[in-house]
C-alpha cells in the first residue's frame, strides 16, 4: 500500500517536485515487491483517494490521481479497481493475500475508531466492496 501527497500544482513538468516525490515512492514500493519475489507482469493495483478535501486550495487530490494513473500506465501495471475524486476522505482496509479492498468515506469532522491492524483472514475473493 502506498500513500502520498504530491506537493505542487502541476505534474506536467517531469522535473517538478510533485513528479519526483511520486515517482520515488512508487519506485520504492514496486522495487520492494520485486525484491520479495513479485513478478512485474502479475502486479495489479487498486486506486483510492484523490479527494478535494479543502475547498479553495489547488486540487492536489486530482493531481495525485492523475499521476498514479499515468505512472501505472507507463509501467504497464494493471488497475483492477478505482475510487477516485469527490470531496470526502477515505479509510481503506486491504487484504493483500486475497486482493480484497474495502473503503469507508469519512465526512468532514467525523472521527472513526482506530483500525485493528492485526492480521485477519478474509474470504479468497478479488472483489472490491464499496459502501
Amino acid at each position: 500500500m502506498n500513500h502520498y501527497l504530491l506537493p505542487g500544482e502541476s505534474i506536467a513538468e517531469r522535473g517538478s517536485a510533485a513528479a519526483r516525490y511520486g515517482v520515488h515512492l512508487m519506485e520504492l514500493l514496486i522495487n520492494g515487491l520485486l525484491k520479495l519475489g513479485a513478478r512485474r507482469e502479475r502486479l495489479e493495483t487498486k486506486l483510492f483517494g484523490g479527494a478535494r478535501t479543502i475547498a479553495g486550495l489547488s486540487d492536489i487530490g486530482l493531481a495525485n490521481a492523475n499521476f498514479a494513473k499515468h505512472f501505472l500506465a507507463q509501467e504497464g501495471i494493471r488497475i483492477t479497481g478505482a475510487s477516485l475524486g469527490g470531496n470526502a476522505g477515505r479509510r481503506i482496509q486491504y487484504w493483500p493475500t486475497t486482493g480484497k479492498a474495502r473503503q469507508m468515506f469519512i465526512s468532514s469532522g467525523e472521527s472513526l475508531p482506530p483500525v485493528d491492524l492485526r492480521p485477519q483472514l478474509a474470504p479468497a475473493t478479488g472483489d472490491l466492496e464499496l459502501f
